[in-house]
């Protein structure tokens, strides 16, 4: 049977973050109990360009797949190839901007559900981009979030986006013109930001508050201070890993001995039920996501047997 190729179109048409978050959770129980397993990202570079290849099998769904996509100053274009376990021929080319951004969010509602405190309403976010329109959506699933507040550098645009946000989140969304004012006296902060340095003083925030830090995956960037670091009374990571490669998070903190890699979790345990992701309502909890394969391949298995039922896509010559 011929791969089936399907746009970004074609994945918007069918995706919810529901599903995603189910699609994704699924997906580290899987690995807690093995019949799931992750590749982290490798780079390749060259002159203005470069290739980050990942890749994951999915015993549980019969899949395995990977994820390639390159970025340079023209942009970043993403594709999530899926083959199946038992003849090894490829299912499904997709491409997978949308699909990221929808698994991304989804890890950290996730990460929410287990770790952040049940009665958690108030959100403070910083970044006005595509990812962070999606942790917004995604975490605002998981919680009864009542208020958010969101931090950008463009006062523009994060009056637009708190705007957009209102309606598409169904809850209150308004723009604040300081960092440390986003953090203060919140439930959950989120970081989705391109930024390479600490976005926000980490002395600000309250005792019980839970954090996904999900912009930066190179061991140069970081979004977080190391007194964020060291405040945590949970760290959790989608893959430990992932993020010894990748989170540039923790690299001071480490290199100072606040914190360790042994005093971490995986999501996975945590989902799975192996570790605690919040054992009392003040603690400060962390959630550190780099972005992991297997999210792609569980999204794209939904996406494309919904696909196939909505009768979308175009058939690939092999």
């Amino acid at each position: 049977m011929p791969a089936l190729y399907l746009t970004e179109d074609d994945v918007r048409g069918v995706i919810d973050m529901e599903a995603a978050i189910d699609a994704v959770e699924e997906s580290f129980r899987r690995l807690a109990d093995g019949t799931a397993n992750n590749v982290a990202r490798r780079r390749a570079f060259a002159p203005g360009i470069v290739l980050h290849s990942m890749s994951a099998a999915a015993e549980y769904l019969g899949l395995l797949g990977w994820k390639n996509y390159t970025t340079c100053k023209s942009g970043a274009r993403f594709h999530v190839a899926i083959y199946d376990a038992a003849s090894g021929e490829m299912t499904a080319l997709i491409e997978a901007d949308y699909l990221g951004q929808m698994r991304t969010g989804a890890a950290s509602a996730v990460a929410t559900s287990y770790m952040a405190r049940p009665d958690a309403k108030t959100v403070g976010l910083f970044g006005t981009g595509k990812q962070a329109r999606t942790q917004l959506k995604a975490v605002c699933s998981v919680r009864r979030i009542e208020r958010v507040e969101v931090y950008g550098r463009d006062d523009e645009r994060r009056r637009a986006f708190a705007e957009e946000m209102t309606e598409f989140c169904a809850t209150e969304v308004v723009p604040v013109h300081s960092p440390n004012e986003a953090a203060a006296e919140k439930d959950i902060i989120i970081t989705a930001t391109t930024s390479k340095a600490p976005v926000f003083d980490g002395k600000v925030f309250d005792e019980g508050t839970h954090l996904n830090v999900v912009g930066s995956n190179f061991p140069g960037k970081a979004e977080i201070d190391p007194t964020t670091v060291q405040r945590a009374d949970r760290i959790v990571c989608d893959s430990i890993e992932a993020c010894r490669l990748e989170a540039g998070d923790f690299v001071e903190s480490l290199e100072d001995g606040l914190t360790d890699w042994q005093l971490m979790y995986e999501l996975s345990d945590v989902v799975a039920g192996k570790k605690t992701g919040r054992a009392v309502p003040e603690d400060v909890t962390l959630f550190k996501s780099v972005g992991l394969a297997i999210e792609d391949v569980a999204l794209a298995a939904i996406i494309v047997e919904r696909a196939i039922e909505a009768g979308l896509g175009s058939e690939l010559p092999f």
